[in-house]
């Protein structure tokens, strides 16, 4: 399964979710909604408007959820 991350600088709730993830061991992409027009319209489109905005397989959700990234695990 793949695991992206789009997520923005200085978001404390996206350290969060990538700490989490990495500490269950698994693997996962960041992109910089900041840098990255095509992926920020993504999230917007799937109806998101903070970060981090996790999509991990057909799940996705936002802001820091343990309770679905420990599902993942």
């Amino acid at each position: 399964m793949t695991i992206t991350v789009y997520s923005k600088p200085a978001c404390v709730q996206c350290t969060a979710t990538t700490r989490a993830l990495e500490a269950r061991g698994l693997d996962f992409q960041v992109i910089d909604l900041t840098e990255d027009d095509a992926a920020m319209s993504l999230v917007q489109e799937m109806g998101y408007r903070q970060a981090p905005v996790v999509v991990a397989g057909e799940a996705h959700w936002a802001g820091f959820r343990p309770d679905m990234i420990g599902r993942l695990a």
